[in-house]
């Protein structure tokens, strides 16, 4: 048997799990002197943003629990089943390094750089039930080969957070936050970047609800409709997509704290694959 683990980069929630055919690796959360796991149950959304409006100190992500991880994976392995672990991407997270180095030397185990976060993960994990009969050993290529058609594009109510959090340059957010634009942030090459610059929101939003179009957007998987807290900014996103996408928009995800303590709260955006 196949198992796969994805981290709470993902955003995938407890009670999508069963959907999504994954077992969950909680991220470990740090707020003010007090650490919290990024389940869904010791830490959920609402009380996450309330913490944040009463801590002073920015928020600090750190690996899951290695020993219990270590023990559920290699519970399964001496069953003789096959592991996949999906993580967030290696530029923005040492969890990934982690975790090959723990499970170096188990043959059953295989450890993937999803080279991007969130819906993009989703997304893989998609990839992979749909094609089970992909070898062990060829899993990494064939993911590899998938992950360039992954597009996140997100606009951020503010860059303070992505600053703070080490995911911005600081010449990026000046330009920002100083020129006053509204950028279009994504993954490049596993990293956050600001892919374009747009003065005022909704030309920034009409830029994104543009790309469905643009990048020919492969409507046979879901397009996820991302926010962070408040959903009001995607729904506006979501009125300005061509018709013939709109089908495709089965998902919205609130993003877990693990992902939205470096986004900030009311950003928004698509993730969904492209064809070019």
């Amino acid at each position: 048997m196949r198992r796969i683990f994805v981290d709470s980069g993902s955003s995938i929630k407890y009670d999508e799990l069963e959907k999504y055919n994954v077992e969950l690796i909680p991220l470990k959360i740090l707020i003010g002197d007090k650490e919290y796991f990024d389940d869904g149950k010791d830490l959920t959304i609402d009380n996450f943003y309330k913490l944040l409006e009463e801590e002073k100190t920015f928020p600090k992500t750190s690996l899951p629990q290695l020993d219990i991880l270590e023990k559920r994976v290699t519970d399964y392995t001496n069953l003789g089943d096959e592991v996949v672990i999906i993580t967030i991407s290696s530029k923005i997270s040492g969890e990934n390094n982690a975790l090959k180095m723990l499970f170096e030397d188990n043959k059953k185990v295989l450890v993937l750089d999803s080279k991007v976060a969130v819906g993009g993960i989703r997304l893989i994990v998609d990839y992979l039930n749909r094609n089970k009969d992909i070898p062990f050993d060829k899993i990494e290529q064939k993911v590899n080969e998938f992950i360039p058609r992954i597009q996140i594009m997100a606009i951020p109510e503010t860059l303070r957070n992505l600053l703070k959090g080490g995911r911005l340059s600081k010449t990026e957010w000046l330009l920002g936050s100083i020129l006053q634009i509204k950028p279009t942030i994504g993954f490049k090459d596993g990293k956050v970047k600001v892919l374009s610059k747009n003065r005022g929101l909704k030309k920034a939003m009409k830029e994104v609800a543009s790309m469905l179009q643009e990048l020919d957007c492969d409507t046979s998987y879901d397009i996820i409709a991302s926010y962070t807290y408040n959903k009001e900014n995607v729904d506006e996103l979501i009125s300005m997509v061509d018709e013939k996408y709109k089908s495709a928009i089965k998902v919205y995800d609130n993003l877990d704290p693990a992902i939205a303590v470096h986004w900030g709260p009311n950003a928004f955006g698509f993730v969904f694959i492209s064809n070019k």
